[in-house]
C-alpha cells in the first residue's frame, strides 16, 4: 500500500449488518451475447460505451450488500479504519461443497482508491485460500462494472462464468450481467 494503513479484522459481533457503500459510475460495460446454435451455444463478452455515463449506488438495491449476512455461513471480514471510520473491507466465506473461498465484499472507499489498498485486502483473501488450502478464490461483479473487471484481471483473476438473469430478467438487455470470476494458487491452475 502506497498509505501507511493497517488491515484489522472486522469481528462479526461489531460489523453484522453494516452496509457496505459500494458504488459507481462507468461510461463502459461489456455486452454479452448468448447465441444458440446446431453445434452448441456462442457466447461473446465485448467492451463497448454506454451512450451516457451510468451510476450504481447502494440505495437503489432492495437488498443493499452488508456484512456477514446470515447466508454466508462462517464469513470472515477484514478492513482499514481511518479515525475510527472504516474506508476499505473485504469478506469471504468458504464454499465447503466446492472447496472454493468465495469474496462476498470488496470495497474501497472512493478517496482512497488507487493507493493499493484493493491490492492488499485481496492479498488477505489469497493468502487464506493458500492457508486454508481452497482449491480457488472466486467472486461475482457486474457486466457494466469494468474497473472492477479490470483490476480483478490484473490481480490474476480470469473469467469462469456468467448468470445473464441473476439480478432481473433483463440483465442482458440492462447491461447487468453477473461476471463470476476466479483466481487458482499455482498448484491449482485448471488445465487449459
Amino acid at each position: 500500500m502506497k498509505a501507511d494503513y493497517e488491515i484489522v479484522p472486522l469481528p462479526k459481533e461489531q460489523w453484522k449488518g453494516y452496509v457496505v457503500p459500494i458504488g459507481y459510475t462507468t461510461d463502459e460495460y461489456y455486452d454479452i451475447s448468448i447465441t444458440q446454435t446446431p453445434k452448441g451455444f456462442t457466447v461473446n463478452m465485448e467492451k463497448k460505451k454506454f451512450e451516457h455515463p451510468v451510476t450504481h449506488t447502494p440505495e437503489e438495491y432492495d437488498f443493499p450488500d452488508k456484512l456477514y449476512e446470515d447466508w454466508w455461513e462462517k464469513a470472515c471480514a477484514w478492513g482499514i479504519l481511518a479515525d475510527g471510520e472504516l474506508i476499505a473491507a473485504i469478506e469471504t466465506a468458504p464454499e465447503e461443497y466446492s472447496n472454493r473461498l468465495r469474496v462476498t465484499e470488496l470495497w474501497v472507499g472512493k478517496d482512497y482508491q488507487k493507493q493499493g489498498i484493493g491490492h492488499a485486502l485481496m492479498a488477505v483473501a489469497k493468502e487464506q485460500a493458500k492457508r486454508e488450502r481452497k482449491r480457488a478464490v472466486i467472486l461475482e461483479t457486474q457486466s457494466c462494472n469494468v474497473n472492477a473487471i479490470g483490476f480483478y484481471l490484473h490481480e490474476g483473476f480470469t473469467l469462469i462464468g456468467m448468470d445473464s438473469c441473476c439480478y432481473k430478467n433483463n440483465d442482458l438487455e440492462r447491461r447487468e450481467v453477473r461476471v463470476e470470476l476466479g483466481w487458482f494458487p499455482e498448484e491449482e491452475k485448471p488445465r487449459e
